[in-house]
């Protein structure tokens, strides 16, 4: 199996002077990176840091953070991006199971840090994002197989920690497929790495896939303020935008009140929550490209299906499959209804993960003779991936199974409407009822009777929200989806 970190140090030694990542302003070199992963080698060596291990790296999208992932790949180790806004009680169950030898800080987490080292944990605070990590020391901890290279922390329903475990193996299969289905990539082109690296997509997709072939990449510490994104994509070249829907909005706005607008945009590559496609014209008509839609999970490394360019899209849905992904469609009962073109979407490739981190429960419930339940319902249309609805998110009214994202499409093309999300809450006869939230476009207005008898006009009554709640902005995460059981909370 080929070792991330010797593919990736090759391309950097092979080409020396090219630019490799714009951060704060200018250009660094392949060298540099280069330099800046083998001195904080040295550093992890020195603190005691051992093959099988993991070290925790709670960081904005630095050069650090790729540095820290080569540095403890080539040492046989593996890295786990956190998430430092987590809190402390998720973020300490996360790290009791992950069970690190050292935790890694941006400078000005003083408290985190001293909370951690009451739970006595190894921290260590990084002096900036760009130069290596002052001396420090890890504990003793068990090791796992030097095959493993990133751990992340996922959200899970139980309420318990979850973790996903990717292998080296993993990571290059998806980057690679990744990078060949997209096919208007090219060398010489830039991405934005700003999707936060405890995400799989920014971290695979935004950060190692340019490194793996050799593409140049813009990190951003932070997406907020918009405006400063915006200056900096216009200031690097940034030809290749990577973002969740949520971020492409705030970029939209941005952009139409005076930010400056990308030259060049070849492609707008979006994944992570549902896309609105009314923002697809948008985004040609303010940023300069329209958007290509992709679909992917953790466990899968992440991507499982994008569209691969403008000409062979198809609005609407996530694409055909990536290459190496076999898949099959079963039902509630778990028989195969692949043939029926509609069920709850099962996939086996070399991206995919073979289990849950130290939860044999939890894979048990998942992976089933290496095929992993997505636990998303899909419907395929010509060899293209239609994402009907999480199978958690589906409603069921009065025995009628109601999707979501087909009530929000309808939604979203009420001319006042800037996004809509539809949600499930009890009723005493039906079981369940659709309840719309919607927000609406700036200076627009409308009322809640005017919507629902929008929607009887395009959707079959039992699918028809019986209530609509106006608000101002939607509960995102930290990834910018929308957090759909916040608003199913009883106010």
């Amino acid at each position: 199996m080929e070792r991330l970190e010797k593919r990736i140090m090759n391309n950097l030694r092979e080409c020396p002077q090219e630019k490799c990542i714009w951060w704060e302003g200018g250009w660094l070199a392949s060298s540099d990176l280069l330099d800046l992963a083998e001195k904080s080698a040295g550093i992890l060596r020195n603190a005691g840091f051992k093959s099988g291990y993991r070290l925790a790296v709670l960081l904005p999208n630095s050069p650090q953070v790729l540095a820290l992932s080569l540095a403890a790949w080539s040492l046989g180790g593996a890295i786990a991006p956190l998430n430092a806004k987590s809190g402390l009680p998720s973020l300490m169950g996360t790290l009791n199971l992950i069970e690190p030898c050292g935790v890694v800080l941006a400078p000005g987490l003083d408290e985190l840090k001293s909370a951690l080292e009451e739970q006595k944990v190894p921290v260590v605070l990084a002096d900036s994002l760009s130069s290596p990590l002052p001396a420090f020391t890890v504990r003793e901890t068990s090791t796992e197989d030097e095959s493993l290279a990133v751990i992340f922390a996922t959200s899970g329903t139980t309420g318990l920690p979850k973790a996903v475990p990717l292998t080296h193996g993993n990571l290059l299969d998806n980057a690679l497929r990744m990078y060949e289905a997209l096919e208007l990539l090219a060398e010489g082109d830039v991405l934005l790495n700003v999707l936060p690296n405890f995400h799989s997509f920014g971290y695979t997709v935004g950060g190692l896939m340019p490194l793996v072939r050799n593409l140049r990449q813009t990190i951003l510490a932070s997406f907020l303020p918009p405006v400063e994104s915006m200056k900096t994509i216009r200031a690097s070249g940034t030809n290749v935008i990577l973002a969740v829907p949520a971020m492409l909005h705030y970029m939209i706005v941005a952009v139409e009140k005076g930010a400056p607008a990308p030259e060049n945009l070849k492609m707008v590559v979006t994944g992570g929550d549902r896309l609105n496609v009314q923002l697809d014209a948008k985004a040609k008509a303010v940023l300069g490209a329209g958007v290509i839609e992709g679909y992917g999970l953790t466990e899968c490394s992440p991507v499982v299906a994008v569209n691969q360019n403008y000409e062979k899209r198809r609005l609407g849905t996530v694409g055909p499959f990536i290459g190496g992904y076999e898949w099959k469609l079963l039902n509630d009962k778990n028989e195969d209804v692949t043939s029926s073109g509609e069920g709850v979407l099962w996939v086996r490739s070399p991206s995919v993960t073979s289990g849950y981190f130290r939860d044999p429960v939890m894979t048990a419930d998942r992976f089933v003779d290496g095929w992993f339940n997505t636990g998303d319902y899909v419907r395929m249309e010509d060899g293209f991936v239609r994402i009907l609805d999480r199978v958690t998110d589906i409603i069921i009214v009065g025995g009628f199974n109601v999707y979501p994202q087909e009530v929000e499409a309808i939604l979203n093309t009420f001319p006042a409407v800037s996004q809509a999300i539809v949600v499930g809450m009890p009723h005493p006869v039906n079981g369940e009822v659709p309840k719309a939230f919607i927000q609406l476009r700036e200076g627009a207005q409308a009322t809640a009777r005017e919507i629902i008898d929008f929607c009887k006009k395009h959707l079959a009554h039992f699918k028809v929200p019986r209530s609509v709640e106006f608000m101002e902005a939607f509960p995102l995460s930290s990834t910018g989806k929308v957090l759909r059981r916040m608003l199913k909370q009883p106010k």
